[in-house]
C-alpha cells in the first residue's frame, strides 16, 4: 500500500497526534510500501513530522475551496502513485473531494472522523460526506457514527476504530514528584487533576463547581490542577475567583511534559460533556492513574464503569464530588482501576492494536478499488 495522510489542521490535538502514531506504526509493522503526510507548512504536524524525518509534503493553506491546490493535490497523488488518501480534517476532506470531483483524481478517499457533531447542516456538507469518492468513514467511537447517520445515506461506509496511545511515551507508573516540587505541594495532599483545552465541551465549569463541593461540603484537603490553554481560560479563572478557590486550584498552563506530570495525579477528574473518546484517559491508564469521568459521548467505550473507573452524571458536580470521595476513600478500588485500566489499554488502544485495525479498514478499500 502506498498511503497519503492528508490534513489541513494547523494545531495539535489528539487527532493530529494520531497521524504521527499511525505513520510510525505503519512503518514499524511493514504495513505500507511507502507513505507521506500532506499538511500545511509550519503546522504542528509539519514541524513534528519533519523533526522525526518523516516524508512530509507541505503546502500553504489558503482555503478549503482552494481550487489551485485541489488540482495540485491530484498531481501529488498521481506522482506518488498513491493507492489511497486518508483524510484527517474537514477542510482536507473538502480539498480532496474537489480534487476528485472537479479534477478527476482517481485515488480512493477514506475519512477519519473524531467529532460528535452534526454534519447535515447544509447541502454542501451533506454532499461531501455522501460523495462517492469517499469509500469509507472511520469513526473513533460509536457516538460519532450515530451522529453521522443523520447525513450519510449509506451506513455501510461507517465503521469504528478507537483511539490510540503510545504506551512507550508514558514510562512512569509511579509519581515523579515533579508537580509537588514545582508547586510546593505537601506529600500528604492528594492531587486531583485534569488535562484539557479550555473549550466549551470540556466543561471546566462543572470541574470547578465540583472542586467547590469537595472543599466546602466534604472538607477535602487536596490540591487541584488544571493543565491546558484555550479561549475560555480567563472565564474559568474568574469562576475560580468567584467561588473563592484560588488557594485550591492551580492553573498549570500548557505543558509538554505530560508523561512526567500525569503520574503525579492521585486521581484524574474528567468532566467533558461531549467527548468522542478522550485520549487523555488512555494516557491516564498508561500512567496507572485512577479516573472519574463523565458518562458522555464515547467515554463509556473507554472507561468501563466500576471496572476501569467511575462514571459520573454529565454536568452534575454533586455526583462528581460523590464519586471522587468514594474513590479516594477506597484504596483497593483505586488499585483495581489501575490494573484493569492498564490492561484494557493494552488489549484495545495501543499503537500496534489500532494500527492493525486501521490498516485492515484501509486495505479493504484498496483491494476493492483494484
Amino acid at each position: 500500500m502506498r498511503l497519503i495522510q492528508f490534513t489541513a489542521a494547523d494545531g495539535w490535538r489528539g487527532h493530529e497526534q494520531k497521524i504521527i502514531y499511525l505513520y510510525e506504526a505503519f512503518k514499524a509493522f511493514g504495513y505500507v510500501e511507502d507513505q507521506w503526510i500532506v499538511c500545511p507548512n509550519n503546522s504542528e504536524v509539519y514541524k513534528r513530522a519533519t523533526a522525526k524525518n518523516m516524508q512530509v509534503i507541505g503546502f500553504d493553506f489558503k482555503s478549503e475551496y482552494d481550487f489551485k491546490f485541489a488540482k495540485e493535490f491530484k498531481k501529488i497523488a498521481k506522482d506518488k502513485n498513491a493507492d489511497i488518501v486518508f483524510l484527517h480534517s474537514s477542510k482536507a476532506q473538502t480539498l480532496a473531494v474537489l480534487s476528485s470531483f472537479i479534477y478527476r483524481m482517481k485515488t480512493p478517499l477514506v475519512l477519519c472522523r473524531t467529532l460528535i457533531r452534526r454534519v447535515d447542516t447544509n447541502f454542501l456538507r451533506k454532499w461531501k460526506y455522501n460523495y462517492n469518492g469517499i469509500k469509507k468513514i472511520i469513526c473513533v467511537s460509536h457516538p460519532v457514527v450515530d451522529v453521522l447517520k443523520y447525513a450519510v445515506k449509506d451506513h455501510r461506509k461507517l465503521c469504528v476504530v478507537g483511539s490510540v496511545t503510545d504506551i512507550n511515551k508514558f514510562p512512569h507508573q509511579e509519581p515523579t514528584g515533579k508537580l509537588r516540587k514545582e508547586y510546593g505541594i505537601d506529600n500528604s495532599l492528594p492531587i486531583i487533576g485534569n488535562i484539557a483545552e479550555f473549550t466549551g465541551f470540556k466543561d471546566h465549569h462543572t470541574w470547578v463547581k465540583t472542586v467547590a463541593i469537595l472543599v466546602k461540603k466534604h472538607q477535602l484537603q487536596a490540591k487541584f490542577i488544571l493543565v491546558g490553554k484555550g479561549a475560555l481560560k480567563e472565564e474559568i479563572r474568574n469562576l475560580v475567583k468567584e467561588l473563592d478557590l484560588e488557594d485550591h486550584i492551580i492553573f498549570a498552563g500548557f505543558r509538554k511534559d505530560i508523561p512526567e506530570i500525569l503520574p503525579d495525579f492521585d486521581l484524574f477528574m474528567f468532566t467533558s460533556n461531549n467527548e468522542p473518546t478522550g485520549g487523555v484517559l488512555l494516557e491516564s491508564y498508561a500512567c496507572k492513574v485512577p479516573i472519574v469521568a463523565a458518562n458522555a459521548g464515547g467515554i463509556p467505550e473507554v472507561v468501563i464503569d466500576q471496572k476501569t473507573g467511575l462514571l459520573a452524571e454529565v454536568g452534575n458536580p454533586e455526583d462528581f464530588a460523590d464519586k471522587v470521595m468514594q474513590l479516594l476513600a477506597d484504596q483497593a478500588l483505586q488499585e483495581k482501576f489501575k490494573e484493569n485500566g492498564y490492561q484494557y489499554l493494552i488489549d484495545n488502544f495501543t499503537k500496534d492494536v489500532i494500527a492493525k485495525k486501521m490498516f485492515d479498514e484501509l486495505n479493504e478499500v484498496v483491494k476493492n478499488n483494484r
